[in-house]
């Protein structure tokens, strides 16, 4: 299997109403400095209903700019839509990350 097609695996496990950071993903594959590599992966995304890369956020729980299906706004209110909450400065909380490896 390839990186790509692990990354995929990885976050097709993302539990509902919960997120990831794409170092955490790497970390998980065994490969913690290819954090932007996972970001490249969920960009080209083959089939985005049934990865939901909406659910992959930045270390500091920021939505992506470059979000491949939307933009940044969408993924947002994706996430939303899960009960997954901001805080004042546009973040994920914390309680909503991941806490062990899935």
């Amino acid at each position: 299997m390839g990186f790509f097609d692990a990354v995929y695996q990885v976050v097709k496990k993302i539990p509902y109403g919960r997120v990831m950071s794409y170092g955490q993903i790497a970390t998980i594959l065994g490969n913690p400095r290819m954090a932007r590599q996972v970001g490249w992966a969920l960009h080209v995304n083959p089939e985005p209903d049934a990865i939901p890369c909406y659910r992959v956020v930045n270390k500091d729980g920021r939505v992506s700019k470059a979000f491949a299906f939307g933009g940044e706004n969408v993924q947002k209110q994706l996430l939303l839509a899960e009960g997954i909450t901001f805080d004042e400065k546009g973040c994920v909380k914390p309680c909503f990350f991941v806490k062990k490896n899935i």
